[in-house]
């Protein structure tokens, strides 16, 4: 599925030669800078985009779980009793009271606008999951349940090309350029094949993404991260923060850093909605050992404490009829499966006995409506059907909560807490929104709204300038 998506958003080729001038430049071509870039061309102004990568997308089109938000029509229509203000707490606690307010109220209150943005540039978001740490299902997706970022990437990219949006692969933004009173004043590009431009521009939205696939940068931060695996894409390596900060940009929680709980050996991310549709997790004795819709820092550190510091993800065919995002890890042979719950027990290498309990039991609990053993709020499935499917899984880093401090217009805040003038940020590359864990879900909801956000403002700035 990867390929095809990966290969289905390629990049338009650049012209060879510049016209300088352009309103503004969006650097990142991940759903928060095509966000801010669609933006910017439906408020009429001339907007490039420049992508180190070779390809479109970033991490953005590797997201599987869904976009959260609250009060919903499609929450309305299916008697989802959610709230913002239920939204806003949830985010709160899961993120450890470290979340900015401001930032986090932003959020909140206008991901349900992402929401039906996203619809309108013809997004298929008609189905709604639970993700954990969430009270109730907040986490829109494709009907079919299949991934979110593949669907968001292939509208948002549509979107941009047929505004004839100038996206430019292969260059990588290599200098902030500012004028004498320290507004932004452009940018200096280093193209593939080692030469160098500069584009004018007196608007830049930085949406280059996070650190995870940065060693240097997580231990710096988190000596304890030192060899994780990542479940990011290469170009996840800080870019957009160090670029920033040369020119006097401030950043916050740059300690926050979350490992998922269920990352294929491979780095290969099982998503959370997986659980959400009713999978559990059981440890090498065949065993449950913990909620599974906790949050993820919460089940990471559970997963720590299992033999061997991994776990089995297990779901039934009844569960996989329920979103088509769990055939893919079959494809991608990640999967291991037996026709009966001690076949199965055979291809993960468990304790058959242990593992028919595990499943007996979670069976009963789900008939009775109650998780006596670690209180899940939920049992959508009791398990029961066959063929049985399980994934190896592992904790790897995921998401870097930290990065450039911002304001609830998404302007980038130096050290002295004022905006530099010109610039903004949205996504991963900015910290505060998530606090010191994010949620699943939350990610999309982050880079669509604040993506959104710094085309608008980087709008009204340019207004101020005539």
């Amino acid at each position: 599925m990867k390929k095809t998506v990966l290969a289905a958003v390629l990049s338009t080729a650049f012209a060879a030669a510049y016209a300088a001038g352009p309103d503004a430049v969006v650097i990142g071509a991940g759903g928060a800078g095509l966000s801010a870039a669609v933006t910017l061309s439906d408020l009429g102004r001339t907007v490039v985009v420049l992508e180190k990568m070779p390809m479109i997308g970033g991490n953005t089109v590797r997201a599987e779980g869904g976009i959260n938000a609250a009060e919903t029509p499609l929450q309305k229509k299916l008697g989802i009793p959610d709230t913002i203000d239920q939204f806003y707490k949830d985010t709160m606690k899961g993120g450890h009271n470290l979340n900015d307010p401001e930032l986090l109220r932003t959020m909140t209150t206008h991901a349900k606008d992402s929401v039906a943005w996203l619809e309108s540039l013809g997004a298929d978001l008609g189905a709604v999951g639970r993700s954990g740490g969430a009270k109730y299902p907040r986490a829109h997706r494709p009907t079919d349940g299949s991934a979110i970022g593949p669907e968001v990437i292939r509208v948002l990219y549509k979107a941009a090309k047929d505004r004839k949006i100038e996206m430019r692969t292969q260059n990588r933004v290599v200098e902030l350029l500012t004028d004498k009173s320290g507004a932004v004043a452009g940018v200096k590009v280093s193209t593939k094949d080692g030469k160098t431009y500069t584009i004018d521009t007196k608007a830049v939205v930085i949406a280059t993404g996070g650190f995870g696939a940065n060693q240097d940068l997580l231990v710096k931060y988190q000596s304890k991260l030192k060899g994780y695996a990542t479940t990011n894409h290469p170009g996840a390596t800080g870019d957009g923060i160090l670029l920033a900060e040369k020119i006097g940009a401030a950043t916050v929680d740059m300690k926050e850093i979350q490992a998922h709980p269920t990352a294929a050996p491979n780095g290969t991310l099982i998503s959370e909605s997986v659980r959400g549709d009713g999978a559990i997790l059981v440890n090498a004795d065949g065993k449950r050992f913990t909620n599974e819709l906790l949050t993820r820092d919460a089940v990471s550190a559970k997963e720590l404490e299992q033999p061997g510091k991994f776990a089995w993800v297990v779901w039934d065919d009844a569960t996989r009829k329920t979103a088509k995002l769990m055939d893919s890890y079959k494809k991608l042979g990640l999967t291991v499966e037996g026709n009966t719950v001690a076949d199965l027990a055979r291809a993960m290498n468990v304790p058959a006995a242990n593992l028919k309990a595990t499943m007996a039991q979670y069976a009963k609990d789900q008939a009775a409506g109650k998780d006596s053993q670690f209180g899940r709020p939920e049992l959508l499935q009791p398990l029961t059907q066959a063929p049985f499917f399980a994934v190896k899984v592992q904790p790897a880093v995921h998401h870097t909560m930290g990065g450039l401090k911002i304001d609830t217009k998404a302007e980038v805040l130096n050290t002295e807490g004022k905006a530099i003038p010109g610039l903004f940020a949205a996504g991963e590359v900015t910290g505060g929104v998530h606090g010191g864990n994010r949620l699943g879900g939350n990610a999309q909801a982050d880079i669509v709204t604040f993506g959104r956000i710094a085309g608008q403002s980087a709008d009204a700035w340019l207004k101020t300038l005539k």
